[in-house]
């Protein structure tokens, strides 16, 4: 009768670790980070980390894996919300941005501490970033072919506009003078702006 209680402080250990890996490796980067940093932060004895991890890699892959996965859920979640090809860059762009501006901790280290990953977990998370490089293509290959937007090269905007969204991380603190939302806002017409959106009656 005690294991589903003990599987649930097992759970919890494994989230506080996930956690405190994120706040380490945010601050100090992955390779400027031990494994007794990420435990302290924790407030977890030094062994806990290896019953519940294999590594210090696996801790970033699982920060990186589910990271990107989520990112992957709401840009299709965002594109699925309309059938045009303007909105559905409205909405992506939008939400990439204010999500990388909310969550800039983790989205920090998931995209700035890729090459500490093993060569296997390189290729996976590699594989979910094409799967979202893809979407977002999509959506400028449509707008481009049914006139709403005007540029030659969808592929090299998708970088733009992804590369712009995710540098957002990078730079932005919470006590700075935009909110989330006005970045949103901005990086919409950013966006726009990158594809050549024409306006309806020029389409």
């Amino acid at each position: 009768m005690t294991e589903p209680a003990d599987r649930s402080r097992a759970d919890d250990t494994r989230a506080r670790l996930l956690d405190a890996a994120v706040i380490a490796f945010a601050e100090r980067g992955f390779h400027g980070s031990t494994t007794r940093d990420v435990t302290s932060i924790a407030g977890l004895s030094t062994a806990a980390i290896y019953v519940h991890h294999r590594s210090k890699e696996e801790l970033l892959y699982q920060i990186s894996h589910s990271g990107h996965l989520h990112t992957l859920e709401r840009v299709r979640t965002a594109i699925a919300s309309s059938e045009d090809p303007t909105e559905q860059l409205i909405a992506l762009m939008r939400d990439f941005a204010i999500h990388h501006a909310r969550a800039h901790t983790v989205a920090r280290v998931i995209n700035y501490e890729l090459a500490a990953l093993s060569p296997e977990h390189q290729r996976e998370i590699k594989d979910i970033r094409h799967a979202i490089d893809t979407e977002v293509r999509t959506v400028i290959e449509t707008g481009v072919a049914d006139g709403s937007f005007d540029n030659p090269n969808p592929h090299m905007a998708t970088v733009a506009i992804l590369s712009l969204g995710i540098d957002i991380a990078r730079w932005y603190h919470d006590n700075g003078p935009w909110t989330p939302e006005d970045l949103g806002d901005y990086y919409v017409d950013l966006a726009l702006r990158i594809v050549g959106a024409r306006p309806p009656n020029q389409r």
